[in-house]
């Protein structure tokens, strides 16, 4: 069986990974076992009404057998999971009600846009549904007709959005997974110490924990949120090690969830003319406009391709990225990974590949009129340069020009601060082929 829950948080509160906690203490005083990691699977990053990370939580449980797995401690007392389960009649309709019942005291109800679902289903959804949930934009409907035609059960609440994420994490294959530890406090203080986030960086399986371009320590939360900290990578046993090595103020539990984070799961190869608003998409073409620096700091190119032409935006949070976008040149081939805004209608850079990107001329100064020795004046766009005082008149290639040469050509990417949860990291790029 499968329990998912979504949109149970807010951005002023609660975790729906804390809630997936609470549900899996629930079924175990029920005499459920779980079996596998919890699941933490983050959908559409770019769903407009999104409560915050836009994360479901899925528990698999059952009658379990085979191998015990440590996923992590609540209040002292250690949890485990098994790899396999054996069959068991379970009445979904009564078991998603009464988890429901238990577990609406952890959900954010008086917050707008919270619209909590509990799904229960005895097997997974088509994956297709995960694959449209991580690209694209569903309604309570559609999903409604599924778990109908799936024979599952659900409870929504408000207008019943959890639904969604909820059923599309039980789609979810984890063909490509990272995991991460996620510990819980009750306290309002919290600290960790830099120094020990920086040393678990350095671990080649742990990624976006700490920000060394601005100095960033991205393993705490920036709002109120149980969680004091997640630690994320390619190991569960890695996490663990992680953990130990952090000095942090006092926490009461921890869990381990496998997650597609990392992943690149929601991007899709697109030609521009096929860009839909809210898409995550990696387009290649050719920079068709220089980039410009706009009001806030966010700087601006175009693309094109044979088939249309796309802003793209390395907005002020991703910080010395800039710089690299800045550099750009019309003629430049590049691949641009990243998410649709609707308005205005642009790629947000995730990362960057640079194909190409030759040496380029750039003018020094106009040139120097040869009767009067004075420096020329531009007559226009494309039209030369006129001597003001003799009339004289030369072309474009009588400035003076020097060739500017460029080692630009590679991946690039938008710093940890300024990561979003699905986004391949370029360390866990390097080495795919080994990871996944």
């Amino acid at each position: 069986m499968y329990l998912g829950i979504d949109d149970t948080d807010s951005r002023d509160g609660m975790c729906t990974t804390y809630v997936g906690l609470h549900a899996i203490l629930k079924l175990q005083e029920l005499g459920y076992d779980v079996i596998g990691y919890p699941r933490l699977v983050r959908l559409n990053p770019n769903v407009p009404w999104k409560t915050r990370g836009n994360g479901s939580v899925i528990v698999r449980f059952g009658a379990g057998t085979g191998k015990k797995l440590f996923i992590g401690e609540y209040r002292g007392t250690r949890l485990y999971a098994y790899t396999r389960e054996k069959k068991r009649q379970i009445d979904s309709k009564e078991l998603v009600e009464y988890l429901a019942r238990n577990l609406e005291k952890f959900f954010m109800l008086d917050e707008k846009n919270t619209n909590p679902g509990v799904v229960i289903s005895a097997k997974k959804f088509p994956e297709k549904l995960y694959w449209r949930g991580v690209r694209e934009l569903l309604t309570v409907e559609e999903v409604e007709r599924i778990i109908a035609e799936s024979g599952a059960s659900y409870k929504k609440y408000k207008l019943g959005r959890g639904i969604i994420g909820a059923s599309c994490g039980i789609a979810w294959r984890d063909r490509r997974r990272t995991y991460e530890l996620l510990a819980y406090t009750d306290s309002d203080t919290r600290s960790v110490d830099p120094a020990t986030v920086k040393e678990i960086d350095r671990i080649p399986s742990i990624f976006d924990s700490y920000d060394p371009e601005n100095d960033y320590i991205a393993i705490m939360p920036n709002s109120r949120t149980p969680v004091l900290f997640g630690i994320r990578g390619l190991n569960p046993q890695e996490l663990i090690r992680a953990k130990s090595m952090l000095r942090t103020s006092p926490y009461h539990s921890y869990l381990i969830y496998e997650t597609n984070q990392g992943t690149d799961d929601h991007l899709v190869r697109k030609n521009i003319s096929e860009i839909e608003d809210y898409n995550s998409v990696i387009v290649k073409g050719t920079v068709s406009k220089n980039p410009r620096r706009i009001e806030g700091g966010h700087v601006i190119f175009e693309i094109s391709d044979r088939t249309g032409t796309i802003s793209c935006a390395a907005y002020e949070p991703t910080k010395g990225f800039r710089n690299t976008i800045a550099r750009l040149r019309v003629g430049d081939v590049v691949e641009v990974y990243g998410g649709v805004r609707k308005e205005p209608r642009t790629i947000n850079i995730e990362k960057i590949r640079i194909i190409s990107a030759p040496p380029y001329r750039e003018k020094i100064s106009n040139p120097t009129c040869p009767n009067c020795g004075r420096k020329m004046e531009s007559m226009g766009a494309g039209k030369g340069y006129r001597c003001r005082k003799c009339g004289y008149k030369v072309g474009e290639e009588a400035a003076e020009y020097r060739v500017v040469e460029r080692e630009l050509e590679g991946f690039y990417e938008v710093p940890t601060i300024a990561r979003r949860h699905l986004a391949m990291p370029l360390k866990i790029m390097k080495n795919m082929r080994n990871v996944f």
